[in-house]
């Protein structure tokens, strides 16, 4: 019999919602089941470590991206698989991984999926599977409330990025594998472990989570009508060579900031800080994917 231990995001939801999930859950009778609800992604890693010290096999994630990078901070390194149900809104984890948005879809891969070990970043001691930044990425995410999201999906965020996109640069200092690689001006720095990151566009199209680095990509842009240019290098596909773009990979970036300023890793925004240090954790954690994808 499979322990499994579902940590779910109440506000969260697909299909016929967390009622379905349960029941398709509870007709399997192979499955000994431990149920943690939260009212927000924040509260999700204490209850993946509580199902951790229970002896669990499998932590099944019903959330968005908040939720999926809280409990991967939390099993990082513990060798218990994590397995998602994809119910936020924008899921890009999941999207990178070939996970549906369906409970059906995804409760197959979850138990007959197949075991990836997959890198992890870390951003001043916390992980995180798909990406992290500061400025433009960080203010965009931080104008947006709960309340925001669930009315307007990804919507939300395209008026909050065109506010943030008003802002000014800041002054950073950049070492990559303990060698300098920029000092100047940006508006966004940007740091992935998989293609697809801002609203599922494969802005690095050489990310690969097992690879043992992280993608690096510092935006110079400043105006809407620079960030316009970006924006259009992307989605034309050209993303590895955008212009107002450098680009570099590295197994650790070291970032001082003349001023400080909140941060973000998968969605989630922390508070402002003048240093950031990211680094990569090879074989971090164990997923469920589809079946036969690498």
């Amino acid at each position: 019999m499979k322990r499994v231990a579902v940590v779910a995001h109440t506000k969260k939801t697909i299909d016929g919602g967390l009622p379905e999930l349960r029941r398709r859950l509870e007709d399997s009778e192979d499955l000994e089941l431990m149920w943690f609800e939260v009212s927000s992604s924040a509260k999700a890693g204490k209850r993946a470590r509580e199902a951790v010290k229970q002896g669990v096999d499998l932590v099944l994630v019903w959330g968005g991206d908040g939720s999926v990078q809280r409990c991967i901070d939390a099993l990082a390194g513990t060798g218990v698989t994590l397995a998602i149900v994809p119910a936020g809104t924008a899921n890009l984890f999941a999207t990178n991984l070939g996970i549906p948005n369906s409970i059906e879809g995804a409760l197959d891969i979850a138990f007959q999926g197949r075991r990836a070990t997959l890198d992890a970043g870390v951003v001043n001691g916390e992980h995180f599977a798909v990406m992290a930044g500061t400025g433009f990425d960080a203010q965009m995410i931080g104008m947006v409330d709960g309340a925001a999201k669930r009315r307007l999906g990804r919507a939300a965020y395209i008026w909050s990025g065109l506010r943030a996109a008003r802002a000014k640069p800041m002054a950073v200092k950049i070492d990559t594998d303990e060698s300098p690689w920029f000092s100047g001006d940006a508006t966004c720095l940007l740091i992935a472990n998989v293609p697809k990151v801002i609203g599922g566009m494969e802005v690095f199209p050489e990310a690969d989570p097992e690879n043992g680095t992280l993608e690096v990509g510092l935006v110079t842009a400043h105006g809407l009508g620079q960030w316009a240019q970006v924006l259009m290098d992307v989605l034309r596909g050209h993303a590895d060579t955008a212009r107002f773009v450098v680009r570099t990979r590295a197994r650790d970036i070291d970032v001082n900031m003349k001023k400080a300023y909140e941060y973000e890793l998968d969605g989630g925004t922390r508070p402002a800080v003048k240093h950031l240090h990211f680094s990569i954790e090879p074989d971090a954690i164990t997923v469920m994917v589809p079946d036969g994808k690498r």
